[in-house]
């Protein structure tokens, strides 16, 4: 059960109304983790805007969907995890690359570097060293996808955390942490 309540789009009004239709017609629904986050309609303006703004980032959907569930697997958000199997599907990505970009493990090195950066990132609050940055250009990735990588990071994060701290309801397929496996 949800530690807020989850906002009606059929009963709320303004621009909290106005966001969550956009979400809408974007999902075919508005999923739980949205509902949630509109108690804060600045919040889920923020939010909202920042996924628009990398559905047109250098990385493509394919690569962001990897780190997002890297990510999520790495801060045990089975919300995130789920969402963003779904999500990388539809991006082109198999089960398998999905499973394996949960420990960092894909076949492409290129990826597999910036996957090991996202989660260095996440276990080290941050302070990574010029020798991991060094790291993702000797793998080809050019400054601009290198701070794309960190906004992105940071972003899940955000995610994670609100659909931890607030338990919010998985309303896609579960999908099993790498620690579940275990």
């Amino acid at each position: 059960m949800s530690r807020v309540p989850l906002v009606d789009p059929s009963t709320t009004d303004g621009q909290r109304r106005a966001s969550l239709d956009r979400i809408g017609a974007a999902f075919g629904t508005v999923p739980a983790m949205f509902r949630a986050v509109a108690n804060s309609p600045a919040a889920l303006q923020s939010m909202w805007a920042a996924f628009g703004a990398f559905s047109t980032g250098a990385l493509g959907a394919a690569v962001s969907e990897q780190i997002a569930v890297a990510v999520a697997d790495r801060n045990n958000c089975r919300y995130c995890l789920a969402a963003h199997t779904v999500l990388g599907l539809k991006a082109g990505v198999s089960e398998q690359q999905l499973r394996a970009a949960q420990g960092t493990e894909v076949d492409d090195p290129r990826v597999r570097a910036l996957l090991e950066f996202a989660v260095a990132l996440v276990n080290r609050r941050g302070a990574v060293d010029a020798d991991d940055i060094q790291r993702l250009r000797d793998h080809g990735w050019n400054d601009g996808e290198i701070v794309e990588t960190i906004a992105q990071v940071a972003l899940n994060l955000f995610t994670n955390y609100i659909n931890i701290a607030l338990d919010v309801p998985v309303d896609f397929p579960a999908v099993p942490l790498l620690a579940d496996a275990d």
